[in-house]
């Protein structure tokens, strides 16, 4: 198997999280802060091709009644750019709830609120990747 990274894409911060090679376990890979949409493009295409990522899986924040709305088409944008910047192929995962999850399992492991912001991009990103490598399995 190779290493997949998954990005948690956001205006101020864009969380990454990466795969083993076995394709088994997901763990933080960081946060980049304080870009612009083709800075932080650029970055993240650097960080993938850095850590020797065969595909890069972008959230895709659908709405909960299953449509796409302004913010999902900035991710595919943000997403086909990383891929040409970087060379690798991407793809989308449903991000949905993500987010809520990151903050409630970082409330119930004793971070305080104001803590919340250094860790929930990198956890959704986690959490993306987590989401993707069980889908991927269970498709066979």
């Amino acid at each position: 198997m190779d290493i997949i990274m998954a990005v948690d894409f956001g205006d101020a911060r864009t969380g990454l999280a990466v795969s083993d090679s076995a394709g088994m376990m997901a763990h933080g890979a960081g946060c980049i802060e304080g870009l612009g949409f083709k800075k932080m493009a650029a970055a993240v295409a650097e960080a993938a091709k850095s850590r020797e990522v065969s595909l890069i899986v972008v959230g895709n924040p659908i709405n909960m009644n299953g449509t796409e709305g302004p913010r999902s088409q900035k991710c595919r944008d943000f997403a086909a750019m990383v891929g040409e910047l970087s060379g690798i192929p991407v793809e989308m995962q449903d991000e949905r709830l993500t987010t809520v999850s990151a903050h409630r399992f970082l409330s119930d492991s004793g971070v305080s609120g104001k803590d919340h912001k250094k860790h929930v991009d990198e956890l959704s990103a986690t959490l993306i990747l987590e989401a993707y490598m069980e889908k991927r399995k269970s498709q066979g």
